[in-house]
């Protein structure tokens, strides 16, 4: 399996807070059967939470040489978790913000409570410009959890959707996982990922039971695409087709 969306840096966001703490978090990932991580501090423009490249670059750096240290076999990733701004353009040439591996792939996080006015406009327009945004876990939105028609025009506007493994356990509400199973059965998910921020969480110790739920509602053909193929592929820059 390959995930694509964690907080595994250290010091850089509300993730990890130590080097210890990221060490431990990606032994706990390897042991539950990743082989390769795309590492994505939040960005939120105008934050405290907005590292450059250069900054993330470095911690990704030392993360790397620690863990080739202790012999842990896992290929790890720069990206970013980019807060919905409309600056997205200028900030990736400006090499504020990493795109997913460096590819054309962006991984954008919206309001989890207000709905965004002419969101859908923006997001083509990173498309024509080359981007390919992908929205991390629609299923926590407020607004699409009360509207589930909200969310299918987001998708059919030809963005890709990021869903947690934890909200198919609870982690995130009945209503995350409600919303996660109504995805899955549509084929509406590209990619599912841990959003890991710390090494002892729910998800470590229920991540078995997560696989188990998603297998029986995708079946393992689907369930490979969504945790591996179009993950490789993205990291790859390869095209993605959208369901």
């Amino acid at each position: 399996m390959i995930d694509v969306h964690c907080h595994i840096i250290n010091g850089i966001d509300d993730g990890c807070r130590t080097i210890e703490e990221s060490i431990e978090t990606v032994k706990n990932l390897k042991s539950l059967g990743f082989s390769k991580i795309v590492l994505t501090p939040h960005y939120l423009y105008d934050s405290k939470y907005c590292a450059n490249n250069k900054e993330k670059k470095d911690k990704f750096n030392t993360l790397k040489k620690e863990i080739e240290k202790e012999n842990i076999d896992i290929d790890l990733y720069l990206g970013n978790e980019i807060y919905i701004n409309y600056h997205i353009e200028d900030l990736v040439k400006d090499k504020e913000i990493h795109p997913m591996n460096n590819t054309k792939y962006l991984l954008i996080e919206l309001s989890m409570y207000n709905e965004i006015q002419n969101v859908e406009d923006y997001l083509y327009e990173l498309k024509v410009k080359g981007f390919i945004p992908v929205i991390a876990h629609p299923e926590r939105y407020l607004y699409f959890q009360k509207d589930y028609k909200k969310m299918d025009r987001l998708y059919d506007s030809g963005v890709l959707f990021q869903c947690n493994y934890g909200s198919i356990i609870g982690q995130y509400g009945k209503d995350a996982k409600k919303l996660l199973k109504y995805a899955l059965k549509k084929d509406m998910v590209t990619f599912m990922a841990t959003d890991i921020h710390r090494p002892n969480t729910e998800l470590v110790n229920s991540f078995d039971k997560a696989v188990k739920k998603i297998i029986k509602i995708v079946g393992e053909k689907r369930f490979k695409e969504i945790t591996e193929k179009n993950a490789l592929k993205m990291i790859n820059n390869e095209e993605i087709e959208h369901e």
